[in-house]
């Protein structure tokens, strides 16, 4: 096949353009404003998406976005002929980007018979630590590289409507998808759960693999006497999803998916970070975003479960540091103005 590597396209103006999202729920949040960077270069191209349900569901909402296909190739089936018929159901565009760099994601724009094509591929440099760029900056790179353009980074963008809850309303997120070493405990969310449940309603966020920690807070928060409580764990789709983050009043997570879409929402949120690279994935563009990370020499290891067996990165990390990044927040001029 031909394969169109990144290089400038100052001349070229496509008026179909398909676009495979990063499978990561945050990834593809944090793809947004290089997608806007794309939309605002070609204003009158249709544009269709794919990738993982997460992803596209995430993005649907987006007007400029024509058509959303979701990717269900991996579930079953030989994997080539199903992304072969996949590149058929897509069909010819005129440029053709992808946010991943998988093999698979080469064939399906190279089967989709598209006139241009463009790989993403991340460079990881020799930067010392903390000084290798965010994972934004790395997408609209890309972006910029194949248009021809050097657009700023804007802030990320989603389209669902937040919800309205009647009383200031108080997220707490336990999962993180990646690995458990990114997971803050049980027992400390009940802790500052129970601390603010006087000042705030609380909502228990989750994903189908997190019922199980998000009902062992839910537990401990009504051992703790607190009732003014909703567990929605398992039970909300993504636009659901984002709409009941962006209602929010505080948020409280790991380096998580739903991280990147209060950051999309600019809702004041405090992170809890580990064994990632907060430089890298942390909240981009929210200025009421805080981080409680320890600096360790362990730290940050990139690995999905804690290779030490001492998870001190996580377990070091108390309910009283979280809640005076939350305090300090709340009372900060940043946040009053």
């Amino acid at each position: 096949m031909t394969y169109y590597s990144m290089c400038p396209l100052a001349i070229l103006r496509p008026m179909k353009i398909l676009i495979e999202l990063p499978s990561w729920l945050g990834d593809a949040v944090m793809a947004t404003p290089a997608l806007e960077n794309l939309f605002n270069r070609w204003p009158k191209a249709e544009i269709t998406v794919t990738g993982s349900a997460l992803a596209v569901e995430a993005l649907r909402a987006h007007p400029r976005i024509t058509r959303c296909i979701t990717d269900r190739t991996k579930e079953g089936g030989w994997r080539p002929l199903r992304v072969y018929r996949l590149a058929r159901e897509l069909g010819p565009h005129d440029l053709a980007i992808s946010f991943r760099s998988h093999l698979y994601s080469r064939l399906l724009l190279a089967w989709t018979g598209s006139a241009k094509r463009f790989l993403y591929r991340r460079i990881d440099s020799a930067a010392p630590a903390g000084e290798s760029p965010h994972q934004v900056r790395r997408y609209v790179e890309f972006v910029n590289a194949l248009s021809g353009s050097d657009d700023p980074a804007g802030p990320l963008r989603l389209d669902w409507p937040a919800h309205k809850y009647e009383r200031p309303t108080l997220g707490i997120n336990p999962g993180a998808s990646y690995g458990s070493a990114k997971r803050w405990y049980p027992e400390k969310f009940a802790e500052l759960g129970a601390k603010l449940a006087s000042r705030f309603d609380l909502v228990i966020f989750g994903g189908p693999g997190e019922v199980e920690i998000a009902a062992d807070i839910e537990k401990a928060l009504r051992r703790k006497g607190v009732e003014n409580l909703n567990n929605l764990a398992g039970r909300t789709r993504i636009p659901e999803l984002c709409s009941a983050i962006g209602g929010l009043d505080l948020f409280v997570t790991g380096d998580s998916g739903p991280m990147h879409i209060a950051a999309a929402y600019r809702i004041p949120t405090v992170a809890i970070f580990g064994p990632t690279k907060w430089w890298e994935t942390s909240q981009w563009k929210n200025p009421y975003g805080r981080i409680v990370r320890h600096d360790l020499d362990c730290a940050p290891c990139m690995k999905r479960n804690c290779p030490l067996k001492h998870h001190e990165c996580m377990r070091g990390i108390g309910s009283e540091e979280v809640l005076a990044t939350i305090e300090e927040l709340l009372q900060s001029k940043e946040f009053d103005s």
